[in-house]
């Protein structure tokens, strides 16, 4: 079974996955924009039992365009986020896919808000498009 371990930038709050996501998606909204301080948020979504978080974590709820939006954990030394819980899918977790700064992570299925994606961005092949 696959395991990954997902860490703040000075290692103090991380997130220990096994199995694989259920979906790997990126955001172009523009609240991932700023979140992310990138053109794009992509992040794995893993059953939340198979995630075990160690350490201190800050929380910060934000609505969501569509939906109730998210409440997310990040390092309060550091400020890098690590996860994050989907207000009214209480049985997953999201993990930013750069907090476990693993190159040969699985390329993203989906991506969504695309009528906020940046010109030059381009999604995987095949990538399921919402717009």
């Amino acid at each position: 079974m696959t395991s990954r371990t997902a860490s703040c930038s000075c290692g103090q709050l991380t997130a220990q996955v096994t199995g694989d996501p259920v979906r790997i998606s990126i955001c172009h909204c523009l609240a991932c924009q700023r979140r992310t301080g990138s053109v794009f948020g992509e992040q794995a979504r893993y059953p939340r039992e198979n995630v075990t978080v160690s350490g201190e974590a800050t929380e910060y709820t934000r609505a969501g365009d569509d939906g109730p939006g998210a409440r997310f954990h990040f390092c309060p030394r550091c400020g890098a986020t690590v996860y994050y819980e989907l207000l009214g899918l209480e049985g997953f977790l999201g993990i930013p896919v750069g907090a476990f700064a693993d190159p040969n992570f699985p390329s993203p299925t989906i991506s969504v808000y695309e009528e906020r994606m940046h010109k030059w961005v381009a999604p995987p092949p095949g990538a399921e498009h919402i717009f």
